[in-house]
């Protein structure tokens, strides 16, 4: 199936192992340029970029806080001047709020917001402008599934806010021959940061007994940016093992 993205622009945020990598690696191989990012892990970038470019893409890879939107604004400014477009962009960057109401510092909550609600919201601000340009755009963001089963109260209300997010950049760019939508991830077999909550796994309701493969969750991600899923637009797809039926 050919997905029509040989030549495309894809932009990819927190691109430094994992999913993120792993979607790289993908996009590369269906002829895309890439624009990759990740806010401080420098080695896994390069990692990710140099598999990309052996899959034969062409590849821009920058230190980039979604946070800052003047860093947000230089880095796809960056992208169009290198490569003459921006058509896809997947806002992957992620902050992972596992913390009880009363325990977690206000702080930590307001991290949470910057990097799930703000960031997202920054790096579409920056992109979507150039797709109205080319009248063509896919926009794919990352949800979960904690706000379905219930979960830390910062990452759950983050999650959601993904979802009426997508849907309301799907109402408002359809027009413009623009598609947004949104993957929510189940747990999925990656590389955990220290703080993060590594006690939970496969749930015992769970059909699918076992953990996703990123490769799973990618290749969601490329169909999605493709030509072919130009009529689906303000989706989340729960890639998650039947833990959650939506």
């Amino acid at each position: 199936m050919k997905t029509g993205l040989e030549g495309r622009t894809v932009l990819i945020t927190g691109a430094a192992r994992n999913i993120g990598r792993q979607m790289a690696v993908m996009f590369a191989e269906e002829g895309a340029n890439l624009a990759i990012c990740t806010s401080r892990n420098l080695d896994g970038l390069a990692t990710t970029a140099a598999n990309a470019e052996k899959a034969g893409a062409k590849v821009m890879a920058e230190q980039v806080d979604v946070t800052d939107y003047a860093a947000v604004e230089r880095f796809v400014a960056q992208a169009h001047d290198k490569f003459g477009r921006i058509d896809v962009l997947v806002n992957n960057a992620v902050f992972r709020s596992e913390g009880d109401l009363l325990s977690e510092p206000v702080d930590t909550w307001m991290h949470n917001i910057a990097v799930n609600l703000n960031g997202p919201y920054f790096m579409c601000k920056a992109a979507v402008p150039h797709m109205i340009e080319r009248n063509w755009g896919r926009i794919v963001n990352f949800s979960g599934y904690a706000p379905y089963l219930g979960s830390y109260p910062g990452k759950a209300m983050v999650k959601l806010g993904v979802v009426g997010f997508t849907r309301g950049l799907a109402k408002q760019y359809g027009s413009s021959n623009i598609t947004a939508n949104c993957i929510g991830p189940g747990h999925i077999d990656v590389e955990r940061d220290e703080f993060q909550d590594k006690s939970k796994g496969v749930f015992d309701f769970q059909p699918i007994q076992r953990s996703g493969e990123p490769q799973e969750v990618a290749s969601l991600a490329v169909y999605l940016a493709s030509e072919n899923a130009g009529f689906t637009t303000g989706q989340c797809y729960l890639v998650n093992g039947g833990a959650y039926f939506q």
